[in-house]
């Protein structure tokens, strides 16, 4: 059995319906995943299953979302090690510990292509910054600038699949698949 990280790209179902997690966590049980987790609100699932390619996770994953709740989601899933890997790479460590909430990933379904990455630089913001590590991209957003041209530049249409997490999140997320001494604002594990 191997863990897994599963992140929906949305949760909301239609006006005023959203996904309540008990109903995600029957879903993913109803197809024989074992240890099914979720962490707060917003689409994130822990579980185990037999070693088997992440793609064809994806779509079972999908299919039964669409088959439970009447609508496509795209989800993206990573491995536990891989997870970890994700969490370790952190390139905004210092605003991590002061600002989790303002550093945020947008794990991809496939890596960001370069040219891509180029192209985002030039909405980065005076005080905002972004890095690429393993293919996902890294964003630190400041508070004193509400409505972020870089955020709006990171869509589905100009990277690709993908879903975005903040810092709170993923630290969460790496704690519950294994990474117990992964600090709380800490980018690497200790």
């Amino acid at each position: 059995m191997q863990t897994y990280v599963a992140l929906l790209y949305s949760i909301i179902l239609g006006e005023g319906r959203r996904v309540v997690m008990s109903d995600l966590k029957a879903m993913a049980d109803g197809l024989g995943l074992k240890n099914v987790r979720t962490l707060v609100a917003t689409g994130n699932l822990v579980f185990e299953a037999p070693v088997t390619e992440i793609a064809g996770l994806e779509e079972r994953l999908e299919a039964a979302f669409e088959i439970a709740f009447g609508r496509h989601v795209d989800i993206i899933v990573r491995g536990a090690a891989d997870w970890l890997r994700l969490a370790a790479g952190n390139p905004f460590a210092d605003e991590s510990a002061t600002a989790a909430d303002q550093v945020a990933v947008r794990v991809m379904r496939q890596p960001v292509p370069d040219e891509a990455i180029a192209a985002l630089r030039s909405y980065v913001g005076v005080d905002e910054k972004m890095q690429a590590v393993g293919g996902d991209i890294w964003i630190f957003f400041s508070r004193a600038t509400p409505n972020s041209r870089l955020l709006t530049a990171t869509s589905h249409k100009r990277l690709g699949i993908g879903t975005s997490r903040n810092w709170n999140t993923v630290r969460k997320l790496a704690e519950m698949v294994g990474a117990k001494d992964l600090g709380r604002h800490s980018a690497a594990p200790k």
